[in-house]
């Protein structure tokens, strides 16, 4: 669609990054694979990527630990794009004593990160996500929050301004507070978690639907159906967003008691959970296979690339660690070629170039050498 927005990087230069004192890479192609031994510094590249979002970041890390080991103690990255075809400057990083990281737009200071959600969207799929159905919920619930934040910038700070109020209010159960310090900090947490909640929801649906479109259109990986499931959501099913938001205000009130026993509050959609099935086999993709969880996430991945584009009207960059290793050659150039017919960029990890032969033409491929050295490697 002409109207969508195309934002991919040009360049992108790491200091003091991880194991890079400093790295600068040129990019010209749409799909750039990053070719290497375990261990190189190939999945730092796309930390360092990750990191030109808002949120913490593909691994989630302290920002003071991804400072290079003899290094300054600070980190930077910055990268060239163009986006529609004008040029930008973004950059983020740590300075040494302070306690945030900083971002920069051309050259200005950015308020936060998620200033950077109007110049791009980032997704990714990394090893660690492999255990995504059978670990626990609190996993899914951040994966399906990281897919709610691409369609709603402003899902990311309402998540964690309702958790914060849940601290809140458990702290004042366990210091007694008055019934109308709770009421007060209840309402804001019926207010903010009905809204979470009713994100996540709307996620779930047009995934679902977006998934359904794909596979009639012979995407080789399993079908998923999903659901976002719990007492709440059970429990609020048809209601308005006012008649929920009071009906959890009634069940905080009322379950003052248990929840100072335990020490935490028992209801709400922090304690929800987005569930998968394995559609063809209607099983829970907890109970798939290896091969079919990992296709299934792929899937679920794609699907959510689409989405993006179609919701934010911004063409996401994805980054996909160790993608096609556990594929068959089948498999790697159907996700190839769906990934050139998404539009956006691409970048990609493996340890073998083989994995890479059905890169479609004017991909790229860079080989990670010892030292944190980078060299082009033509595409045939």
């Amino acid at each position: 669609m002409s109207d969508w927005t195309q934002a991919g990087l040009t360049r992108l230069t790491l200091t003091d990054f991880r194991n890079y004192e400093r790295l600068d890479l040129v990019f010209t192609g749409q799909l750039v694979a990053f070719v290497g031994d375990n261990g190189i510094g190939k999945t730092n590249i796309l930390e360092a990527i990750s990191f030109l979002t808002a949120g913490r970041g593909l691994r989630r890390a302290a920002i003071s630990d991804i400072a290079r080991l003899g290094g300054s103690g600070g980190w930077s990255v910055s990268a060239s794009m163009v986006r529609d075809d004008l040029d930008t400057r973004i950059g983020t990083g740590l300075t040494p004593g302070e306690a945030g990281r900083r971002v920069r737009i051309d050259g200005e200071d950015a308020r936060s990160s998620e200033a950077l959600l109007d110049y791009m969207r980032v997704l990714w799929l990394v090893p660690a996500m492999d255990g995504l159905f059978t670990g626990p919920a609190g996993d899914r619930r951040r994966f399906l929050d990281r897919l709610t934040l691409s369609l709603d910038p402003s899902h990311g700070r309402r998540v964690a301004d309702f958790e914060k109020a849940l601290r809140q209010r458990n702290r004042l159960l366990d210091q007694g507070g008055s019934a109308s310090y709770l009421s007060a900090i209840e309402t804001q947490v019926a207010e903010l978690g009905t809204a979470v909640s009713i994100a996540r929801s709307e996620t779930v649906s047009l995934l679902s639907e977006t998934v359904r479109l794909q596979a009639e259109g012979g995407l080789p990986f399993p079908l998923a159906k999903l659901a976002l499931e719990g007492a709440f959501e059970t429990g609020t099913l048809g209601l308005s967003a006012i008649d929920r938001e009071d009906l959890f205000r009634e069940w905080l009130e009322e379950g003052r008691g248990r929840d100072r026993a335990a020490g935490r509050t028992l209801t709400g959609p922090h304690l929800s959970d987005l569930h998968v099935r394995h559609a063809a086999k209607d099983m829970p993709a907890s109970q798939s296979s290896t091969g079919e969880q990992k296709a299934l996430l792929i899937g679920l991945v794609l699907a959510h690339a689409e989405l993006t584009a179609q919701v934010s009207g911004m063409k996401p960059v994805l980054l996909l660690d160790e993608i096609a290793a556990h594929l068959d050659p089948g498999r790697r150039k159907a996700l190839f070629d769906k990934l050139q017919g998404l539009g956006g960029q691409v970048f990609m990890t493996g340890t073998d170039r083989a994995l890479f032969e059905g890169l479609p033409e004017g991909g790229e491929i860079f080989r990670i050498a010892q030292g944190g050295t980078a060299m082009r490697d033509p595409v045939e």
